[in-house]
């Protein structure tokens, strides 16, 4: 039976719109505006709170890798409840909160820059606190999505939004960069901090009505609700070798991802500007593999395109340690994007398999049991890459966790993947 409800079945008179694909879908539209505007002011932040340590502040590389931790780390202390939680509530109100905190808080960072006051304890407590909004908001949105888009246009709204990601990233890492520089990095926080208002702007002008969750008559307890959201991912042949090759993807990636903007800016002496937009420079992968998606699944399969993409793309970070202040910056630009192009790729088929995979009435939790492993994995990479820059030095460093990127996607050939074409639609009867 599809997530989606009509509006007849959710309890109004209205009849249901004609069908009309994604292009005709006005609240898919305004909810894809929203989410990539979020989305550039998450990655302004990406680039534009190291930024404030390093320059204004004058932080180390370790400290640095902290402040990079920090907005992951609500993923483990909340993210299995809040999962529950969000199968219990409705979650477009969750998300229009998850706008406004942010939107305060990254304002108080230029203003306490004005009056001489910022120090890196405000920049952790912001990145913390934006981090349990962030984990409120990607756990409703992942649940939204199915509840305003047809299944059968799941793998297309995965793609779009996936590709509206990769160009919030040039848009977000590239324009914080020029925008700290022209302005200081603390003063391009606020740019930031209206992408979040745009955002919340879009949510509250979507129409449709969103179902209630259901109410059963004894409601599980918390306890009970998360273990069952558990067994669910984990038990499950595919999603348990789904999220270890996530994980272990997260952990690498964002300790490289640690090392790399304090390696540009330091070691190589690349201006703010530059610096966001080398840093971008994967988005231009990402873009090319969220529009190619639906011609790779076409080709080869959903299973067997994930890893076609994943192991040919993963070997080419090992470029990014060759990046030099000359000619050899483009072993960044290519590393990266290649790199990213298999990472997105891999998001897009994950995302729509999760989504038409998973019961409705559990998505949230398994959406939140996987991304609790998936995202808390982040600070533990962010303080490994930290540690790795400091005893081995930055450039070792990366040559370290670029091996283990190229080698992940060998975690993918452990489970049922290897022998399949296409993933299920369906859990396999137990």
């Amino acid at each position: 039976m599809s997530a989606r409800l009509t509006e007849r079945e959710a309890g109004t008179d209205q009849a249901p719109p004609p069908r009309g694909g994604l292009r005709g879908n006005r609240d898919f539209r305004l909810l894809w505006t929203g989410e990539t505007t979020n989305r550039v002011g998450i990655n302004i932040t990406a680039v534009a709170m190291p930024m404030v340590a390093t320059v204004t502040l004058h932080e180390s590389v370790f400290s640095v890798s902290l402040l990079a931790a920090a907005p992951w780390l609500p993923w483990l202390l909340i993210g299995l409840p809040a999962g529950a939680w969000v199968d219990r509530m409705r979650r477009r109100p969750i998300m229009q909160i998850c706008n406004l905190v942010p939107l305060v808080l990254l304002a108080s960072v230029p203003v306490a820059g004005w009056l001489g006051i910022l120090t890196m304890t405000q920049l952790l407590a912001v990145a913390l606190v934006n981090g349990f909004a962030a984990v409120f908001f990607g756990i409703s949105y992942k649940v939204y999505v199915p509840s305003i888009v047809e299944p059968e246009d799941l793998q297309e709204a995965n793609a779009k939004l996936q590709g509206s990601e990769s160009v919030a990233q040039v848009a977000g890492l590239g324009g914080g960069g020029l925008l700290a520089q022209a302005f200081g990095a603390t003063s391009g926080l606020l740019a930031n901090s209206a992408t979040f208002l745009v955002s919340a702007l879009c949510l509250s002008g979507i129409r449709s009505k969103e179902p209630v969750p259901e109410k059963p008559a004894e409601r599980p307890a918390l306890v009970q609700d998360i273990k069952e959201g558990l067994r669910f991912a984990f038990k499950d042949p595919y999603l348990r070798v789904l999220t270890l090759y996530g994980t272990a993807t997260n952990l690498v990636l964002t300790a490289e991802a640690a090392v790399l903007p304090y390696f540009i800016l330091r070691g190589l002496g690349i201006p703010e500007g530059a610096t966001g937009w080398l840093l971008a420079s994967s988005s231009i992968g990402g873009i090319l593999g969220a529009t190619t998606a639906k011609r790779v699944i076409a080709r080869f399969g959903s299973a067997r395109g994930l890893l076609v993409a994943t192991v040919l793309s993963a070997p080419f970070a090992l470029l990014i340690p060759l990046t030099n202040k000359d000619w050899r910056l483009s072993a960044l630009v290519v590393g990266s994007a290649v790199l990213s192009l298999g990472v997105v790729l891999a998001n897009v088929i994950q995302g729509a398999f999760r989504q038409r995979y998973c019961p409705p009435q559990l998505l949230g939790r398994v959406s939140a049991s996987i991304s609790v492993a998936n995202f808390g994995v982040i600070p533990i990479g962010s303080v490994l890459g930290g540690g790795l820059g400091t005893v081995l030095g930055l450039r070792p460093a990366l040559w370290v966790l670029t091996a283990g990127l190229a080698l992940t996607p060998l975690l993918l050939l452990i489970g049922p993947l290897r022998g399949r074409r296409d993933l299920p639609v369906a859990p396999a009867a137990r």
